[in-house]
This record gives C-alpha cells, sequence and structure tokens, in this order.
C-alpha cells in the first residue's frame, strides 16, 4: 500500500507510525489493514467486558451479574447521548485530512472535545441523581436492585473521561491512523482487569467495595488511559494534537458546533433509539425471572464479540469513504462498500460458527455448568445469534451514507426496524410463543434493517448530503495563495 507521503501531495500531513492514506492503493487491502487494528481494540474491549463479567458472576453471584447487566444496557443509552457529537467530527476529520486539511481537522476536533465533554458531565451528574428511578423504569429485579444502584452510580461517574477516550480513538481513526487506539484500549484493559478483583474483594491495601468496585476498577482504567493517550499524541505530535494558540479550539465555534450538533443529534438519536429498544427488550426479559435475566445477560456478552467484526469494518468503512468523499475520490466509494460487505460476510459469518458450535463451554465462563442460567443463554444463541451477519451488512452501509453526512436517513430505518418491527414482533407474538418471541424478535429486526438500508444505499438521496466543513471558505483562500491544487477538492455532489 502507498504511504500519505507516497501519494499525497506536497501539501499532506507528514505520515505517523500506524497511520495511513486511505485515498490511495488497493481498496480491499487496504480496507482489511486498516479495519484489523480496530477489530483489535474492540475485541479488547469486549474482553475487558467480559472479564470483569467473570469477576461479578464467579465472586458475587448470579444477582449481581443481573445487575451489571441492566446497568451496562442504561449507560449504553447515556453513552449514546453524547456519542454522535464525536461520531459527527470524526466525520469531519477524515473529509478535512482528505482534502490535506490538517488545520480543519484540528478544529473540529477540538470543538468535538469542548462539545463532548459538557455533554458527558451533564449526562453523568443527570444519570447519578436518577439513577433510582432508572432502574425502576427498567424493572430490574429486587434482588439486584441494591447491588445495579452502587455500580452504575460509580459508571455514571466514569462517563467523562471514557467519553473523551472514545473521541480520541475516533479522532486518531479519522485521521488514518488505528494503530494507536488499539495500543491504548489494551492499555485500559490491563488496569480495568487487574483492578477488578482488588476492588472487588479488597486484596492488599484495597478498600472492599463488592460490585462497585468492578466500577471503580472501569472508572480508574479508564481516566489514567485517557491521561496517557493524551500526553501521547502531545508528545508524539500526532497530526490531531493542539497546542499553544490551538488550544483555543476545544472552545466550540458557532459554525462548527451547529454542523457537530445537527449531525451529531441524529447519529446519537441512532445510538439512542438501540439503547431504549434493549431497555424495553430487559423489561420484557426480567419479567421472566433472574435466571432469564442473567441468561440474556451472559449471551449479550458474547453477542459483543460476535459483532465486533462488522463494528470494525463498519467504522473502517465509514473513515475510508470519508476520507475520499473530501479527495473528491468518488468512484472508489462503491468498491470499499463492496470490500465491506465481503469482508463482513467472511468474518462476522466465522464469529457466528464459532459461538454456535462451543456455545457451552463459551458460555458456561461466566456461570457454572450447573446453573439454570446456562441452558437459557444456549437456547438464545441458538435463535438470535446468526442474525449479526445481516447486522454487519448495515454497519457498513450505514457507514458509507453517513460519510458523506447522511443522518436522517439511517435514524429513520433503524427506529422502524427496532419499534415498530422488532419490539412489536416481540410483544404481539409472546402469546403464542412464550419467551421465544423475545429472541427470534433480533434477527427479524436485523432483516428489517438491512433492507431498509440496502435500498437508502441504492436509492437515497445520500450522495447529495455533502457534509460542508465550516470554515471551509478560509480554508480554500490559504490554499489558493498557497496554489496548492489539493486544498481545493471538493466532495462531488
Amino acid at each position: 500500500m502507498a504511504s500519505a507521503s507516497d501519494s499525497a501531495p506536497a501539501s499532506a500531513p507528514p505520515a505517523r507510525p500506524g497511520q495511513r492514506d486511505l485515498t490511495a492503493g488497493p481498496i480491499a487491502s487496504t480496507l482489511l489493514a486498516f479495519a484489523l487494528p480496530t477489530l483489535g481494540s474492540n475485541v479488547l474491549q469486549s474482553l475487558n467486558g467480559s472479564i470483569n463479567a467473570i469477576w461479578v458472576g464467579r465472586f458475587l453471584g448470579e444477582d449481581a451479574l443481573a445487575a451489571t447487566s441492566n446497568a451496562n444496557t442504561i449507560m449504553f443509552l447515556m453513552f449514546g447521548a453524547v456519542f454522535g457529537f464525536g461520531m459527527a467530527a470524526t466525520i469531519l476529520v477524515g473529509q478535512s485530512f482528505g482534502r490535506r486539511d490538517v488545520e480543519g481537522a484540528r478544529r473540529a476536533f477540538g470543538s468535538a472535545i469542548g462539545l463532548v465533554l459538557a455533554a458527558s458531565l451533564v449526562v453523568a451528574t443527570l444519570g447519578w441523581v436518577f439513577t433510582r428511578e432508572i432502574l425502576d423504569a427498567l424493572a430490574t429485579p429486587p434482588s439486584a436492585f441494591d447491588g445495579a444502584i452502587a455500580y452504575l452510580r460509580v459508571i455514571f461517574a466514569s462517563l467523562p473521561a471514557q467519553m473523551m477516550l472514545v473521541l480520541m480513538f475516533m479522532g486518531l481513526r479519522g485521521s488514518g491512523d488505528s494503530l494507536t487506539p488499539l495500543w491504548f484500549m489494551g492499555l485500559m484493559v490491563v488496569l480495568d482487569a487487574a483492578l477488578n478483583p482488588l476492588l472487588i474483594l479488597g486484596l492488599g491495601p484495597f478498600p472492599e467495595l463488592g460490585i462497585a468496585g468492578s466500577a471503580a476498577a472501569t472508572l480508574i482504567g479508564g481516566a489514567l488511559t485517557a491521561i496517557g493517550l493524551a500526553a501521547y499524541i502531545h508528545q508524539r505530535d500526532l497530526p490531531l494534537r493542539l497546542r499553544g494558540a490551538e488550544l483555543r479550539y476545544v472552545l466550540p465555534e458557532a459554525r462548527l458546533t451547529r454542523t457537530i450538533v445537527a449531525k451529531g443529534l441524529p447519529i446519537g438519536a441512532q445510538m439512542i433509539v438501540i439503547s431504549v429498544a434493549g431497555l424495553a427488550m430487559f423489561g420484557l426479559v426480567n419479567r421472566l425471572g433472574v435466571h432469564t435475566a442473567a441468561g440474556y445477560g451472559v449471551t449479550l456478552q458474547m453477542w459483543a464479540y460476535v459483532q465486533m467484526p462488522a463494528l470494525a469494518i463498519g467504522a473502517a468503512v465509514s473513515a475510508m469513504a470519508a476520507q475520499n468523499i473530501g479527495a473528491g475520490k468518488w468512484d472508489r466509494v462503491g468498491e470499499i462498500t463492496r470490500a465491506g460487505l465481503v469482508y463482513n460476510l467472511l468474518l462476522t459469518g466465522a464469529m457466528v460458527g464459532v459461538l454456535l458450535l462451543f456455545d457451552r463451554q463459551i458460555l458456561g465462563l461466566f456461570v457454572g455448568g450447573d446453573s439454570p442460567a446456562l441452558p437459557i443463554a444456549e437456547h438464545v444463541n441458538a435463535l438470535a445469534t446468526w442474525g449479526f451477519v445481516l447486522f454487519g451488512a448495515t454497519m457498513v452501509l450505514f457507514g458509507v451514507v453517513r460519510a458523506n453526512g447522511a443522518v436522517w436517513g439511517p435514524l429513520a430505518i433503524l427506529f422502524v426496524s427496532m419499534f415498530p418491527i422488532r419490539l412489536g414482533f416481540a410483544a404481539a407474538l409472546q402469546p403464542a410463543l412464550g419467551p421465544d418471541a423475545l429472541w427470534w424478535s433480533f434477527p427479524i429486526g436485523s432483516a428489517a434493517n438491512v433492507i431498509g438500508a440496502a435500498l437508502y444505499y441504492r436509492y437515497g438521496p445520500w450522495r447529495r448530503a455533502a457534509m460542508a466543513v465550516p470554515g471551509e471558505d478560509e480554508c480554500e483562500k490559504r490554499a489558493q495563495a498557497n496554489a496548492e491544487p489539493a486544498g481545493t477538492l471538493r466532495p462531488a455532489a
């Protein structure tokens, strides 16, 4: 693959270790090479959650495991409330790098830092205050309620640091660097996994915090990793570093703020739709008893791994498409989409196959072999896991259209597939099918989602939904003054 320094014009930013020029070179191999470190990061993130679940399940029992499953679903909802701003900024960063506009990328990244930090502080505060009411609305089992409160409040406190870390990961990937996030995700996993038993059991000088100790380990590991990554970006002079006068970029510019909010709110709403649907499903599952809730929670741990290839490929496709759209290379965008769909079929399909073949051994890691939750988890896995192949295709198609700022179409498609279709199917057929209606609703919803995504990709107006970078006129004037043709590239309509 050609490096940035080999293929970019003179105005391109200098290459850094792990950074790739996603606008040049063979598409399939470039996409795979960029996606694999992202997949590694996602696997490490899921491994971290699984290790924590193993500590909690083994040391504190099924009630505590059900409590963390409920709390983590709520946390995903809170995370989605601010995630969209980071995703919108990442699209701007990717398009700016495609145009070789490093300053524009830094301005977008700085504004996102200010917006995401402020939003995460607000959400964390509200979540802490209304923890009990949130868990009541979720119909959390009484035996898991107190543990869920203790765990969730500490998790809420960790949200600002976690969001800063995710934002830095997303920004680096938008600039073409997927390796640095991998190393720092590994650091966070080591810290979190090592601190879990120490804080749960109170080993050595550490206090015995029980279930809250698992959340405290996440808080400490995330905060230390975020500080370390910020220092690394600054020390290595990576393209997104902010120093000196550039630090003013963290005070969001009005035009950038309007763009990030206008695009970020629908993206965040997609996360919220997924989260609310997940909470509604948990409400239905919780009414079936603590063993079913624990079995479902164990299955969710495994699903986190199954969806990792799809999420990694979707993120890589989005970053690659954004850079090529920014560079005006629309002829490569269709090829990127096709390569992403093929890789999803191969990688996600392989993950589904492994989990179906070795389900008892894998699911048994979280609960004992004689646990009544284990056969429930096996049954859920057998009925629903195959639908993640469809989910992965949706991630690829949505990743491409979002790379040009088209966000309302995916939101509408997702809403319909989650609520009228998935939850409607579960509620309507539960009297006839019993709990199986809940498990079948997952692949049914995924099928509706991928059909809608394919139709939107083929016939929708997303190619005309150009996501202009605010301040682009100033960048263009500077580029023309310096006679740098690459600075004048614009997305095709």
